[in-house]
């Protein structure tokens, strides 16, 4: 079996090595490569989820529709597209980028440490319903997204960099649907050649 590996990246988004993701998260976790992915359907819904009980970073938090890590040389779109099969049994077309340089930290109550930079991206979906991994992911709703907007932002119980990318996002405007694209010079410099992050199969 193949060890999953991270990308570990100094603040400017330079690949600095690799490290087995079973080892990255600790308390004193480098930074490295992640992203995160909202996704959304016709009706101006987003898919919201909550995290398997037994992961090991966020147990049982309400969050976004995915989150994941590329792997060394993998382009990031296509770890977007990935993921949401893997986790949701989601198959998309494309993604969008969104927030191309956000970044967090955060610490668990146990010590245990998130360090990402963690570009954002958006997806449009209005096929199957979606087949939540429960390795991964114990239940996923679409909720309107002014009714999750607006449970964010009177303090409802999400993941930290939900909290974080949710007020970025509101800074873009009331609908999804008119979001502007993000920039992707803003990119951490390991993705930033189209090459590197637009997936290989994206209709758009």
């Amino acid at each position: 079996m193949l060890t999953e590996e991270v990308v570990l990246v100094d603040d400017a988004g330079r690949k600095l090595g690799t490290q087995a993701k079973s080892t990255v998260h600790t308390t004193t976790t480098p930074l490295h490569l992640a992203f995160s992915c909202y996704v959304f359907n016709s009706k101006d819904e987003v898919l919201v989820t909550e995290r398997a009980h037994h992961k090991s970073t966020w147990p049982g938090v309400t969050t976004n529709s995915c989150c994941g890590h590329p792997g060394p040389g993998e382009n990031l779109g296509d770890a977007v597209l990935r993921r949401l099969s893997q986790e949701l049994g989601i198959e998309a077309g494309g993604v969008r980028l969104l927030l191309p340089g956000f970044r967090y930290r955060a610490v668990m109550t146990n010590g245990i440490v998130e360090n990402e930079l963690c570009p954002v991206f958006g997806v449009v979906y209005d096929g199957p319903a979606p087949k939540p991994n429960p390795e991964e992911v114990s239940r996923a709703d679409w909720v309107p997204w002014q009714q999750f907007s607006s449970f964010v932002a009177e303090g409802g119980a999400v993941s930290p960099w939900c909290r974080e990318q949710m007020e970025r996002l509101h800074e873009l405007g009331e609908s999804p649907a008119r979001w502007p694209a993000g920039d992707p010079d803003a990119l951490p410099i390991v993705v930033r050649d189209p090459q590197q992050w637009q997936p290989t199969l994206s209709s758009e």
